[in-house]
């Protein structure tokens, strides 16, 4: 097992990931900007180190400092939460090259999964459902034609090197299709360096299901379930639940071994999670992200098992705790992102949070990193915190989640409770009957 471990983040990930080293006994050390100097997790933490001033690119997001501050403080491993370096290759190639250990896949798989290209040709490889649509990057329009003819109408243009939403564009005829796919070229472009784009049929009405994959990097990989995260704007997840609505025992089952045995044909070593659309019963393969998601705790409830120690087990050689079959599934659960937001135009709130008041009782767990007084820097994402909610079955879920909402008191700040005191109400929700569309049509009904 480690001795120290460097947390490579902020917020309520870095106090997370910092929570569960204390448990297993291990030092901790948190980087931080001169924005973060009184946040929690350094408050906290056993050792921090200052790597810069706010912007992320000379602080967060700084190798060479974060490298040395290993260096100075005697860390044998970097756990990098999500976000910032969490998915950067070279982050990992580098830190192994100084004999440190990232606590996360290898490079290689980093790199493969990150291109969207190349991550598509893996998953049909290893016999992950996929969308229909190009086998690589789309060279002229000529060919985008062709291909969206063969296909059909609608069809999306989505960046190789994209996420977030970003250089993805949908084209409902072959009038739009030009259009469409200079946008994303030049959309790609200027987000990630990369204008390559590929297309694939849109689907008119899917949900966003993902599935939670472990591998030890030696040949065995066990899959934890789905959540549902459905409920988006611009593609950014708002909601997410475990188990989704949508699926069945026997869809879950087959999904999720599916999704084992590929992690384990892979050699993946850590968290993952492969993610679909899912319509009229069939998955398509949107992308695999190599890290820890924001939405895990769901996972956590109905599972019983800490992730964050799972990974820091298998990186450090200890290989996986549990068995696909020592894995069971324990009621429902659902997570909502509290930010610091505007509630129907999402515009950020930075400031001074005045009173925080959090929810308690059975089934109630809340993931936060600030407290009365702290000022949200206007630097970074506007994420208060995560309210998770656990109970025997969706329907005490939603009641427990609505009574939870009811005792959350955030002053000081505006932000996105109002949304989720609407949502827990709103009669679509409480039958589970929505897809990835249903959030930005209902805000632009309440508009």
């Amino acid at each position: 097992m480690f001795q120290k471990i460097l947390i490579a983040n902020r917020g309520e990930i870095a106090l997370r990931v910092l929570r569960a080293c204390k448990e297993l006994g291990i030092q901790t050390v948190v980087v931080h900007s001169t924005a973060d100097a009184d946040a929690m997790h350094v408050r906290l933490a056993d050792e921090s180190v200052c790597i810069g001033p706010p912007p992320s690119r000379e602080s967060y997001l700084n190798i060479h400092q974060i490298v040395a501050a290993c260096e100075i403080t005697g860390a044998d491993a970097v756990h990098p939460g999500y976000g910032f370096l969490s998915e950067n290759a070279k982050f990992s190639d580098i830190l192994a090259a100084h004999n440190i250990t990232f606590i996360g896949p290898t490079g290689d798989h980093i790199r493969m999964m990150g291109d969207k290209i190349e991550a598509k040709r893996t998953a049909k490889r290893l016999g992950i459902p996929c969308v229909p649509g190009s086998d690589g990057a789309v060279s002229d329009e000529r060919e985008a034609k062709r291909i969206a003819a063969e296909i059909g109408y609608p069809v999306i243009i989505k960046a190789s090197a994209g996420g977030g939403g970003r250089g993805m564009k949908v084209a409902r005829s072959e009038e739009d299709l030009s259009v469409a796919l200079a946008t994303a070229r030049s959309e790609a472009g200027a987000a990630f360096g990369d204008d390559a784009v590929y297309i694939e049929k849109y689907l008119e009405k899917p949900r966003h299901i993902e599935i939670q994959v472990f591998g030890d990097g030696m040949g065995a990989g066990v899959h934890l379930g789905e959540r549902d995260c459905s409920l988006q704007r611009r593609h950014q997840k708002v909601w997410e639940e475990a188990n989704s609505p949508a699926l069945n025992a026997e869809e879950r089952a087959r999904i999720g071994e599916i999704c084992a045995r590929a992690v384990a044909d892979l050699g993946y070593s850590g968290a993952g999670t492969i993610e679909f659309l899912y319509e009229d019963g069939q998955f398509y393969f949107i992308e695999m992200n190599t890290r820890l998601q924001v939405e895990h705790p769901v996972t956590e409830a109905i599972t019983g098992i800490d992730l964050v120690h799972e990974q820091i087990r298998v990186a450090s050689g200890g290989g996986l705790s549990v068995r696909q079959q020592d894995i069971r599934f324990h009621g429902h659960a659902i997570e909502c992102r509290i930010n610091a937001e505007h509630p129907r135009t999402f515009t950020p709130s930075p400031g001074t949070i005045t009173h925080f008041h959090t929810p308690g009782g059975l089934g109630i767990r809340v993931d936060s990193g600030v407290y009365s007084g702290y000022r949200i820097p206007p630097y970074y994402d506007s994420l208060i915190g995560k309210l998770i909610v656990h109970g025997r079955n969706r329907v005490e879920c939603m009641m427990r989640l609505r009574r939870a909402l009811d005792e959350f008191v955030v002053d000081g700040v505006q932000t996105t409770l109002p949304l989720f005191r609407d949502l827990v109400g709103n009669p679509d929700i409480a039958n589970g009957d929505y897809d990835i569309h249903w959030l930005e049509k209902y805000l632009a009904a309440e508009a």
